[in-house]
């Protein structure tokens, strides 16, 4: 039922943002337009100037990196900067560098707890001392702060795409314009409502600090609680509905107070599928070839099925350690097949609770990053295995490769592989050297099956923008940081870069006035998708997986790590 409400919600949805990109006439233009047409004057930027890939993409590239180094002073000043009642320190450097790239680039890796602990006693008396936390203004300014512009960079970039790929097209469009745009017409107004609703659900709003109450033993005892509240709310709507994932809390949505009883976990559910299943019509629409939709949107849906299939494959899951009794065994394992699928990260339940089948459901989702995917990252995978399908299958029926009536030449193929074969590259290598270094024996992970699923987790992860682990605060080490960050950003702009090539040379390229190639809109070719989809990462990632969750299932692990 989640899944049939948010497609649906996503077909009615598409119009809405198809028009904002196309800057179609709307009733919100009297109250947006002089706030746009003020920024753009702010930036002097002429918003009806068009830009070639190469500078849509610097733009988007330099605006991000910017961003960050905001959010890196932030973090390692927020000990002396305001709304810091917990008298959080600054983070470390290099904990602060890995942070706002976390951020930065839609991951929400974290390898710190929110709520950390303080030094003002008695405020946060009862916390775990060592364990670094973030203040309210660093929650607020850094980290939701690029939790919007990252996931308007993700819309924006997947829009930029499908111009190239639009009859008539002149150019990508305008970064900025869109960036704005994207900001002021979808996610602000989203998630100012989602917030509304999660306060009614529970989940605290307020910018007061920690309060020390007693417990039901204080009037005997004196025993007292510290109860962690904060700008909760708002951070849970732009970090589900942007595919963000990262937490106000170290245990993520698995913490009472940011997901409190079972209609805030569907709902989070929901919010983690809208975007990315919106923007598989958006392209069809976009390009005004609505029923090149259904390969999209059938191939992603179809993988996610398979997800699925492999997660609830053992059995109807119990309630096993790691897992919230408020929401059981099945609403756990649906969660982290959706979180992984979409690349959000966020997790109500501990991965290491999980039954291996359910964690290579999770590789899975991951390592295609097209299940639906990130939002507009996911759209943008799609379109890649696409043009690799299209290409394998012409080479095999004789047929000229093409796609929406555009010739795919050599040099396209040749940006989609080096696109596809960026990520195993950054997700190998690290996961080799932290074993070779010593880094991963350093924090107390061994090379059993166990300690191999974890580094390896942790890196496929981080390639994939998706920021759920294992590692959690454990993970606050030189290598760690430093090695994540460098794969977060490389998996994030290497393919963001390519796929914009490729959009960018479908521009004033002639089209076949007849349809030579294979058709697109079949669920036969749908079919072959998938197909080739599942043969090219399993040839390619099958022996790690194999090391990992497949040898730990066989082991006879069940229940926990």
């Amino acid at each position: 039922m989640i899944l049939v409400v948010a497609i649906l919600s996503g077909r009615f949805l598409a119009p809405y943002i198809t028009r904002v990109f196309s800057r179609s006439p709307s009733r919100l233009d009297k109250v947006l337009n002089p706030i746009e047409k003020g920024i753009y004057r702010l930036i002097s930027v002429d918003p009806a100037r068009g830009m070639g890939w190469k500078e849509y993409f610097l733009a988007a590239l330099v605006v991000n990196i910017f961003q960050m180094a905001i959010a890196f002073i932030i973090f390692a000043f927020q000990g002396v900067l305001p709304l810091n009642p917990q008298g959080f320190p600054g983070l470390s450097w290099d904990l602060a560098f890995m942070q706002v790239i976390s951020f930065g680039t839609n991951t929400n890796l974290q390898h710190y707890n929110g709520e950390g602990n303080c030094i003002q006693l008695p405020n946060c008396a009862a916390l775990t001392p060592g364990v670094p936390g973030l203040s309210y203004l660093s929650e607020m300014m850094a980290v939701q702060f690029l939790q919007f512009t990252s996931a308007a960079t993700g819309i924006c970039v997947a829009v930029a795409m499908i111009r190239g790929f639009v009859a008539h097209s002149k150019d990508l469009g305008n970064f900025y314009v869109d960036f704005t745009r994207s900001l002021t017409r979808i996610l602000f107004p989203l998630c100012f409502v989602a917030s509304l609703v999660f306060v009614g659900l529970g989940v605290p709003q307020t910018l007061t600090g920690y309060h020390i109450v007693s417990t039901v033993e204080g009037a005997t005892t004196r025993a007292t609680q510290t109860i962690l509240v904060g700008p909760v709310a708002s951070l849970v709507s732009i970090m589900q509905l942007g595919t963000n994932g990262g937490g106000y809390y170290g245990a993520n949505s698995a913490y009472p107070f940011q997901n409190p009883n079972p209609a805030s976990d569907i709902f989070q559910i929901f919010l983690m599928l809208l975007i990315p299943t919106t923007l598989c019509f958006v392209f069809g629409q976009l390009t005004g070839k609505k029923r090149e939709t259904r390969p999209i949107l059938w191939g992603a849906y179809s993988l996610f099925a398979l997800d699925l299939l492999i997660a609830f494959t053992p059995n109807l899951p119990v309630v096993g350690p790691g897992m919230e009794v408020r929401f059981g065994g099945f609403f756990s394992v649906f969660w982290t097949v959706v979180t992984t699928a979409v690349t959000t990260g966020s997790v109500n339940a501990s991965l290491s609770g999980l039954n291996p089948l359910v964690i290579l459901s999770a590789f899975n989702g991951m390592l295609i990053q097209a299940t639906p995917g990130g939002k507009g990252v996911g759209v943008m995978y799609m379109v890649m295995f696409i043009i690799l399908t299209v290409f394998i299958v012409g080479l095999m029926s004789g047929r000229t490769p093409e796609y929406l009536g555009l010739k795919i030449t050599a040099r396209d193929v040749k940006l989609v592989m080096i696109a596809f074969l960026v990520h195993p590259v950054i997700v190998l290598v690290p996961t080799v050297l932290a074993y070779s270094t010593g880094a991963a024996g350093a924090i107390g992970v061994g090379t059993s099956s166990i300690g191999f699923t974890k580094i390896f987790y942790e890196f496929t992860s981080a390639a994939a923008n998706n920021g759920s682990d294992f590692l959690g605060a454990s993970a606050n080490t030189p290598f760690f940081n430093i090695s994540t960050a460098l794969v977060m950003f490389l998996g994030r702009f290497a393919p963001i870069g390519l796929l914009l090539s490729l959009g960018g040379s479908m521009i004033n390229r002639k089209r076949l006035t007849t349809e030579a190639g294979v058709r697109t809109d079949s669920p036969l070719f749908a079919l072959i998708l998938v197909g080739s989809i599942l043969v090219l990462v399993l040839l390619t990632f099958f022996p790690f997986l194999a090391l990992g969750p497949i040898l730990e299932f066989f082991q006879g692990h069940v229940n926990g790590f």
